[in-house]
């Protein structure tokens, strides 16, 4: 087997590789031949200043021209650093929420001074912070999670069959082996059925100020999950949105929710969860996880943005998804209405708008979805 080094990227080119990673986070359609071609422009142009790389870049990269406004300005960002950010208009970019993908959020600059600090109410500002979590132990919810999700989960019907003592597909090639031995003669009739799979599970996890009481225990919960079943994923949304799959799937609690707090970097800021499931969507790879999944979104849903787009975003969830489960620390009550005008505008396209106020709760609506018709 050939143990020759694999050839390095050079230095002068791993500054474009990384703007093209950038247009892809924020769900700009970059394929690798266009990374290529962008290479070969600037080493063929030779550019001697800015305006020539941001021509090379357009032609190669060609950003929808609906999107030309934002793909400017994050060529700005990424080529001009600071300087680009003090002459920029702070209410455009205020209106675009990043995608985060396994990496560190602190190379994309703050954006605004204020903050959440109560965390009582829901705004659109964007403050980027890192978060740890505290060493606790486990609680009864987390060990209950642990112990019952491998069984207790939703599932779907596979394609593929297995015997059975009953089912509505006759096992031919069992019957046929049978008859041989009996001289002809069918004795037995066999059946089968089709398997049971895990069906593919999606949380996310409102981690704004709003919802700042909440967050380390939800993304305990999260991390319960990630290690009990398959086919789960875990984003966390605020002002920007970030998939933590890869950090809770390290097995030791402590090292996975750190490995994810060095992650997102919009903890305790904004709340802009229309836009976040916007992008969230806008990405066929992440939207892929929702087709046929059993999603649960766990906000309060103080939205500060418009609600046609939250609306939107979830119409859209609900039309890929299996079923999908708003959860929500204001429904304490058997009694619950919805108030916000945010959770109005989405009653309608969600399954269940039910308590997430306690691990408890969280736990319990989770292992309840097993008990579904599985379709």
């Amino acid at each position: 087997m050939s143990t020759e080094p694999q050839p390095q990227l050079p230095r002068a080119a791993r500054f474009f590789v990384s703007f093209v990673a950038l247009l892809r986070a924020n769900s700009f359609a970059v394929a690798p031949e266009q990374t290529v071609a962008l290479l070969t422009a600037i080493e063929l142009l030779g550019p001697r200043d800015l305006t020539d790389i941001r021509q090379a870049a357009l032609a190669t990269l060609a950003p929808p021209p609906e999107r030309r406004v934002t793909f400017d300005r994050l060529f700005d960002l990424h080529f001009g650093g600071s300087e680009a950010l003090e002459h920029a208009d702070d209410g455009e970019d205020d209106e675009t929420v990043r995608l985060q993908e396994e990496g560190r959020g602190d190379e994309e600059p703050l954006l605004s001074d204020e903050a959440n600090e109560s965390g009582l109410t829901a705004t659109r500002t964007e403050a980027l912070v890192e978060r740890r979590f505290a060493q606790l132990s486990t609680t009864d919810a987390l060990r209950r999670l642990s112990r019952e999700a491998p069984r207790r989960l939703p599932r779907r019907r596979g394609h593929r069959r297995m015997r059975a003592r009953r089912g509505p597909f006759a096992d031919l090639r069992r019957m046929l082996r049978d008859s041989v031995r009996s001289d002809g003669e069918i004795l037995r009739l066999g059946h089968m059925k089709r398997r049971q799979r895990p069906r593919k599970f999606l949380l996310l996890i409102d981690v704004s100020g709003s919802m700042k009481s909440r967050t380390e225990e939800n993304m305990k919960l999260a991390h319960a999950l990630v290690q009990a079943a398959p086919n789960v994923e875990v984003f966390t949304f605020g002002t920007r949105l970030t998939r933590v799959t890869r950090a809770l799937r390290l097995k030791r609690r402590e090292q996975a929710l750190s490995a994810a707090a060095h992650l997102v970097s919009d903890w305790d800021g904004g709340t802009r969860i229309g836009d976040a499931l916007q992008a969230f969507l806008a990405v066929p790879r992440f939207g892929g996880y929702a087709r046929g999944a059993a999603v649960v979104v766990v906000s309060d849903g103080l939205e500060r943005g418009e609600p046609d787009a939250l609306r939107d975003a979830v119409a859209k969830l609900s039309r890929r998804a299996w079923r999908v489960s708003w959860l929500t620390p204001l429904a304490s009550g058997p009694g619950f209405r919805p108030q916000t005008e945010a959770l109005v505008a989405i009653e309608r396209f969600v399954d269940d708008l039910v308590d997430g106020g306690s691990s408890a709760s969280i736990v319990a609506h989770v292992l309840a979805l097993g008990r579904r018709r599985v379709a």
